[in-house]
C-alpha cells in the first residue's frame, strides 16, 4: 500500500494540480509538530501531507476502519498507510478522544494535523480557534507551524464529490514555540491566548478575513 502511494498517487496528485508550497524550508523534520492550518475544503487533509517534508496524521472516523467485506479492509488498510489515526466522534467524549488521538501521534515523536476552527468554512473567512490546538502543544511540548492553505476551496467547492483542477497554495508558518507556557496548560487564559496567536498566525499565512466568533454552520444556527 505504502508502494501505491508513494510511486502511484502522490506523483500522479502532485502532476494534477501542482500544488505550491511556500515557507516549507521552515518546517522541523523531527520532533513532535502541530499543524494549525485553516479549513476551506474536504480536500485538505490530503493537501497538506501531499506537500508537507514529513508524513502527517490527520483524525479519520473510527467507522472507516471497521468492517470485514473486501472494500472495508481494502479502505482501512489505505487509510492506515496514509497516516489516519481513528477516532470514535458519535459520543459525548468525541473531543477528548480527538485530543487522546492527537497527544498519542505527537508524544511519539511525529506530525499532527489540525483545523482549529473546527470545521471549515463556508463563508471563506477564518473565524475563532478552539483551544484543542494550545491544549495538545502544552501537554505535549510540540511546536506549532501555522499553515495557510489558498485555492483548495475552488478544488473542491461545498457539494463537489470530485475534486477539480485548480491552483493550490500551501504557506508554512514559522515555528511558534510555547514552552515559555510550561506548566500553565490547565489555565484557560493561557489556553486561549496560545490559541489566539495560532489564528493571528494563519490568518497572516492565508490572507482570510479574521472574525472573533466561532464558526456555526446553517443546520446549526436553524437548531
Amino acid at each position: 500500500m505504502q508502494f501505491l502511494i508513494r510511486w502511484v498517487i502522490r506523483p500522479l496528485a502532485m502532476l494534477l494540480w501542482r500544488p505550491k508550497a511556500e515557507g516549507i524550508e521552515g518546517v522541523p523534520l523531527t520532533g513532535p509538530v502541530i499543524f494549525a492550518s485553516n479549513h476551506r475544503a474536504a480536500v485538505d487533509t490530503a493537501v497538506i501531507p501531499l506537500v508537507a517534508p514529513r508524513p502527517v496524521a490527520f483524525l479519520a472516523k473510527a467507522e472507516y476502519f471497521t468492517g470485514h467485506s473486501l472494500k472495508s479492509r481494502f479502505g482501512a488498510r489505505f487509510l492506515s498507510a496514509l497516516n489516519y489515526v481513528p477516532v470514535d466522534r458519535g459520543n459525548a467524549k468525541a473531543g477528548l478522544a480527538a485530543l487522546d488521538a492527537g497527544r498519542g501521534v505527537l508524544e511519539a515523536g511525529g506530525a499532527f494535523g489540525i483545523y482549529p476552527e473546527g470545521t471549515r468554512s463556508l463563508d471563506g473567512r477564518l473565524h475563532r480557534g478552539h483551544t484543542g490546538v494550545a491544549t495538545l502543544a502544552l501537554t505535549t511540548g510540540a511546536v506549532v507551524v501555522p499553515v495557510g492553505l489558498l485555492g483548495t476551496d475552488k478544488v473542491q467547492p461545498v457539494g463537489v464529490k470530485i475534486p477539480r483542477i485548480a491552483p493550490v497554495t500551501v504557506r508554512f508558518g514559522a515555528p511558534l514555540d510555547f514552552s515559555r507556557y510550561e506548566g500553565l496548560e490547565n489555565s484557560p487564559a493561557i489556553r486561549r491566548a496560545v490559541t489566539d496567536e495560532i489564528m493571528d498566525a494563519i490568518a497572516q499565512l492565508s490572507g482570510q478575513e479574521y472574525v472573533d466568533s466561532y464558526h456555526r454552520r446553517p443546520d446549526a444556527e436553524a437548531a
